[in-house]
């Protein structure tokens, strides 16, 4: 199962992680309301299926 959760972290921002199975995959920088953090969900499920896949590492 997989999920977004928004959470408050220790300095009293709104986070975003997304879980897969448990394990924590990501999570977002903090937000100052929840409404923004939402919009990152938004945004993610928007705009992220159509993201391209840049590879820097260093091969």
């Amino acid at each position: 199962m997989h999920k977004f959760e928004i959470y408050k972290d220790k300095a009293g921002e709104f986070r975003v992680r997304f879980k897969y199975n448990s394990e924590i995959m990501f999570s977002t920088e903090g937000y100052k309301s929840k409404a923004s953090a939402q919009n990152a969900i938004d945004s993610i499920k928007k705009n992220g299926p159509e993201a391209p896949v840049e590879d820097i590492s260093v091969a």
